[in-house]
């Protein structure tokens, strides 16, 4: 079921089934988007985003993008518009303390930052929070008190996402400046989303760095620095992710998503799923 719902306050909520590709268009405003089945390719500018069901992706007002469906089925797509006066209000809010809180003529009128456009987690409470609010509009709730708590749970989530995945990890590179920390980051999370969307591709180390505009061995020190992992077994851990949900959501047989999501050896595949996850894909689809 699609629908769109503008609220009086004007943010406004899209689920979408869409099978084509769109026109470029661009954002009025903050806006999140989800993808909860199938896959989406989003281009902005040179920067080519792919967003599947355990990630999503911020786009800011003013932003150009086109999207286009990757996936053999449609994708069905979730996305939230945010006013600015509200999501003015909701930072304000987050940042400023109960006594500037209450004289409201303090009150900054514009964002005076945008966020990082990238990939982001779809996990966690803000799953759990979209899914709920979802759940009550699939059922015609119209209480806009309710779903607008729902919006500024969402954003409190966001909020907390985006300090793990931009202030946290700058945090952990080894450089004294924290202009060239944010520089650094903001490359990585080019590699970052290169990786997302050429997950089933033969990605070389020579292909990541220059598309993060770093040479090879730097960015296999600050990769490691910032995500924990290195880019290859990043590159592992999110193949397995892929083909977690593609084991409980789809009928494809295991050599068909072994293939789909990048590994050339179906037994090679099974040890490192067993390995990480503690269960055989077969097991792990029957459970769930």
């Amino acid at each position: 079921m699609d629908y769109s719902r503008t609220l009086r306050n004007n943010n406004k909520i899209y689920c979408r089934t869409t099978s084509k590709q769109n026109e470029l268009q661009c954002c009025d405003d903050f806006n999140i988007r989800f993808v909860l089945s199938g896959s989406e390719s989003y281009h902005l500018g040179r920067r080519h985003l792919s967003i599947h069901p355990d990630s999503f992706l911020i786009l800011n007002k003013g932003t150009q993008y086109a999207s286009s469906v990757l996936s053999n089925d449609p994708a069905r797509t979730f996305s939230i518009n945010f006013d600015q006066k509200f999501l003015v209000d909701f930072k304000n809010c987050w940042l400023q303390k109960h006594d500037r809180l209450l004289n409201r003529q303090c009150f900054s009128q514009k964002i005076e930052e945008e966020f990082n456009e990238t990939i982001y987690p779809f996990r966690g409470d803000i799953k759990y929070n979209i899914f709920h609010l979802k759940s009550h509009l699939d059922n015609g709730v119209q209480d806009e008190l309710l779903i607008n708590e729902y919006l500024h749970h969402c954003l409190i989530n966001y909020y907390k996402i985006y300090n793990d995945e931009i202030f946290e990890k700058a945090e952990k590179l080894n450089f004294l400046n924290s202009s060239t920390r944010v520089e650094i980051l903001r490359r990585l999370n080019l590699a970052k989303e290169y990786l997302y969307s050429n997950f089933n591709t033969n990605v070389t180390l020579e292909d990541l760095a220059e598309h993060a505009c770093l040479s090879v061995n730097h960015l296999l020190r600050t990769f490691k620095q910032a995500f924990n992992l290195t880019p290859h077994q990043f590159l592992i851990q999110l193949r397995l992710q892929r083909a977690q949900l593609l084991l409980k959501t789809t009928p494809y047989s295991i050599n068909e998503i072994v293939g789909m999501v990048g590994f050339e050896c179906p037994s090679s595949f099974i040890r490192l799923f067993r390995t990480h996850y503690k269960v055989t894909p077969l097991k792990f689809r029957k459970n769930a």
